[in-house]
């Protein structure tokens, strides 16, 4: 079984930045790409940004492009959610989350960390 552990969310300013951390632990972690979901109070949950874990490529959210960089770390079994240019309406849950196929869905969720970014 696959676990997802999200850390680095928090309060910051508008304009501001943070950096979010998905770490993986388990049975051997090798999942066809991992992304990044937000869901904010009476919205529905969104894909920020997803990236395939061989090869690198990365897809971004219209809304985020430009602002938040997809990373990952293979060795330490990690990805990365780099947020600039922050703005009041990125404040969501962030979520992390892996999938086995291209065609499947995300099978492995983290619990989710709060980001808030303030006026």
């Amino acid at each position: 079984q696959v676990q997802l552990v999200e850390s680095g969310g928090g309060l910051v300013q508008s304009g501001g930045s943070l950096r979010l951390s998905c770490a993986a632990s388990g049975r051997t972690f090798s999942p066809y790409a991992v992304g990044w979901f937000r869901q904010a109070p009476g919205k529905e949950r969104e894909l920020v940004a997803n990236i395939r874990w061989s090869g690198g490529s990365t897809y971004y959210a219209d809304s985020v492009k430009g602002r938040f960089t997809i990373s990952r770390d293979n060795a330490q079994n990690t990805v990365y959610l780099q947020m600039n240019s922050l703005k009041p309406e990125d404040t969501a849950v962030y979520y992390c989350a892996a999938k086995t196929g291209f065609a499947s869905q995300y099978r492995y969720w983290g619990q989710g960390t709060q980001v808030t970014v303030s006026s």
